[in-house]
Formats: C-alpha cells, sequence, structure tokens
C-alpha cells in the first residue's frame, strides 16, 4: 500500500478520505488495494480509514484485535453495536465526503460490495459516501510492466492454441471424422495446459444457433455436431499458469464450414468487424491526442456503427470489459447499454472491444484486447479481418 499515492489520489478526486469495511471476506478489492492478507477468516466487521491528510485508523472486534496489524495506523476496538456506531464516528474523524464500495443504483456491480446497511449505517453520522470506482481503478486495474508482459505471452500462447482449434476442426470435417462442440472445447482445454495457461471457467465453442447465445458453453451432456456448412464460435481467454500476478487475455474469433461462405455470414461478418474498428479507431484516436474518453464512449461508437446497419437491436450486450488478474477486471468497461460507465481510460489499463450481432440461426463476435499506454493505445494480439475457412 503506497500511502502517499493513495492520499494524493484522494485530493485529486476532492474526497476527504477513502473507508474501508469488510465483513466474512466479502470485498476482496479492499484486501488488494490495501495490499494484505487476513490473518484468519474474518468472521466480524473490520473498519480501515485512509484520511486525505494524516495517518490511517483501523476499529476491529475485540475477539479479532489482530486483524489489520499488517496495516498502518492506530486501531481502536469494539466489542458491542453501541461501541461499534461510537467508535465508527470517531474513525471518520469528521469526514464529510468518503469514498467506499459503493455504485448508485449498483451499476457497476464489480464495485458495489459494501452492503446498503453499511451505507446508511455511514451516512447517520452525516457522512457523504461516493462511489470509490475511480480509485479502484487507478490501484486495482493499472497493470505493472511484468503484468503487461504476462499478457502479451499468454496471447501468444492463446493464439496458438486458437489457430490449432480451428486446424483440429477442419480437418475432422475434411476427413469426415464426427466432432462435437465439446470436443473442441476439450481439445482448448488440453491445449491450454500444454502451454502452461488456466483459465477459471469456459471456453466456449458453439455453432450456428449457439453462437448466437453470448455466454453458451458445451458441456458433455449438452453439446451440437459441428459438420459440414456450419458457422462455428470459439471464445477463449487464459492466463499464465503459476503466476498470482498474471493477468488474462480473452479473443473471440469465427469461422465457416461452408464450401463458399453465405452472403449473409459474410455480411454480419462484416458488420461485426466495422463496429469492433470503429471502437478500437475512437481509442486509439483519442489516446494519441490526449484527449479524455470513457467507457460509454467506446461503446456508442460500436454501437453506432451497428445502427447505421440497422443491427443494433441485434447487440444485445456491452461493448467491452476490464481486464485484469481476472478475467473481468475492476477498471472502466466500454458499456452504455447494460450500465452508462463514465469512468475515464486511464494508462496501463486494458479491455476487451467485442462487440456482436445475434440472428437466429446464427451470431457474430469479433473480440480483441486494447492496452491504453502513454500516448498510444494499442491491440495486444492479433486482429481477425476475414471468416475462418474450415474447408477451404
Amino acid at each position: 500500500m503506497n500511502l502517499a499515492e493513495m492520499q494524493a489520489a484522494l485530493h485529486d478526486e476532492q474526497l476527504d478520505g477513502w473507508l474501508f469495511y469488510d465483513h466474512h471476506e466479502r470485498d476482496p478489492l479492499a484486501y488488494r488495494v490495501l495490499a494484505f492478507q487476513p490473518p484468519r477468516m474474518v468472521t466480524r466487521r473490520w473498519y480501515y480509514f485512509i484520511p486525505a491528510t494524516g495517518e490511517p485508523r483501523a476499529l476491529v472486534h475485540a475477539i479479532e484485535p489482530d486483524m489489520l496489524d499488517a496495516l498502518p495506523g492506530a486501531k481502536a476496538k469494539y466489542s458491542s453495536w453501541a461501541q461499534q456506531t461510537g467508535a465508527l464516528r470517531e474513525l471518520a474523524g469528521g469526514a464529510r465526503r468518503v469514498a467506499m464500495q459503493y455504485s448508485p443504483h449498483n451499476n457497476i456491480p464489480y464495485i458495489g460490495l459494501v452492503d446498503a446497511g453499511t451505507i446508511e449505517l455511514v451516512r447517520s453520522m452525516g457522512v457523504e459516501v461516493v462511489s470509490s470506482a475511480n480509485l479502484v481503478q487507478y490501484f486495482e486495474a493499472r497493470w505493472s510492466g511484468s503484468q503487461l508482459e504476462t499478457h502479451l505471452e499468454a496471447g501468444r500462447r492463446v493464439d496458438r492454441v486458437l489457430a490449432a482449434a480451428f486446424a483440429h476442426t477442419g480437418d475432422h470435417l475434411r476427413q469426415g471424422r464426427p466432432i462435437t462442440e465439446f470436443d473442441v472445447k476439450q481439445f482448448l482445454l488440453e491445449a491450454f495446459g500444454r502451454e502452461g495457461l488456466f483459465t477459471d471457467h469456459g471456453p466456449i465453442a458453439a455453432v450456428n444457433a449457439n453462437a448466437s447465445n453470448p455466454h453458451y458453453e458445451p458441456t458433455a451432456a449438452v453439446h451440437a455436431p459441428i459438420v459440414k456448412g456450419d458457422f462455428l464460435l470459439i471464445d477463449l481467454w487464459a492466463k499464465l499458469a503459476g503466476d498470482s500476478d498474471a493477468v488474462y487475455y480473452d479473443i473471440t474469433w469465427t469461422g465457416s464450414a461452408a464450401a463458399v461462405i453465405p452472403e449473409e455470414q459474410a455480411r454480419i461478418f462484416r458488420a461485426v468487424t466495422g463496429a469492433r474498428d470503429a471502437a478500437i479507431e475512437r481509442v486509439q484516436t483519442a489516446v494519441a491526442a490526449g484527449a479524455p474518453i470513457r467507457g460509454f464512449e467506446v461503446d456508442d461508437a460500436a454501437r453506432g456503427h451497428l445502427r447505421g446497419l440497422s443491427l443494433d437491436s441485434y447487440f444485445i450486450h456491452r461493448t467491452g470489459h476490464s481486464i485484469g488478474r481476472d478475467v473481468h477486471g475492476a477498471g472502466a468497461n466500454m458499456d452504455n447499454l447494460e450500465t452508462h460507465d463514465d469512468r475515464l481510460l486511464i494508462p496501463r489499463t486494458c479491455f476487451s472491444i467485442e462487440p456482436g450481432v445475434y440472428l437466429p440461426a446464427f451470431g457474430v463476435r469479433s473480440e480483441v484486447n486494447m492496452y491504453v499506454g502513454a500516448g498510444e493505445a494499442i491491440v495486444t494480439g492479433a486482429v481477425q479481418k476475414e471468416l475462418v475457412r474450415l474447408c477451404g
């Protein structure tokens, strides 16, 4: 925990402090931002207040007095609920405006981790509670140089696995050997193991109408065969195994098993990749010019492209999500549909760009990852320009 940097950020946000709270380890962001692990299960509530000026202060339960000993600052204890209320009031120390892991209307669920009752308790003390979303992004979503390297290396390995999966599927189809969505999923997972990659769930291999379900995932019990003429979507995400600081790489490509790619598939692919490229250009132009750009504006760029083609009603999810040690990270999302994400895209953060069009017969999604550096934004892996020909 870099106290000086945190207090500088609090001044920038015009906040009196940042109030952390946890019970039963419900807020993993608190432990990540404060850079400590509890010595044992957290069975009682603790509070930790970082003021914009001065030393941090902690409040812990009397039966867990050492819970925050890894953190700097004076520590007070409480036992009864009445003591807790009084001690919490003292902990805030006259602060009038503090950040907590709270999101108005729960617009950003990744941030809304403090329960409503605790927010009410703090507000009852005359304290204005605002969202810590910007602070969390700054201290949790920014990557180190070594994390960027883990992402790039994971990308090289995942790209190889993806190309092998399409080739493997095409070989089966050309040779007349049966293959299913679940077979492709298992091929991907086995290849991840050989490549030293880890994924927490997935991946997705989906044909035809199944590709129109963005979160479809084949299982041993529920899957479809892949045959000549089918449309195939593969969505896969992974990070380097055995590295607790490694970050994810997350992409989606599509291919056709038709002898001649149908014009409807080609048309929708062009529309989706056009939306993807419009979003990429919007980010790159703003970053190169040093202009502020927010998550919702990137979503607007992709969605606007599809709106111009009368396809926006088939684009049913946000354009992209933050990427970090979790595949869905704590930074800004490219979203003006599911939520209105007005967080700035800041240097050293990464996110996906993944517009999609989901028709009844098939769905197309094209996903890349973008990293914002100092004065430039880059796509960190291969960019699909045409449908993969599985039987060509």
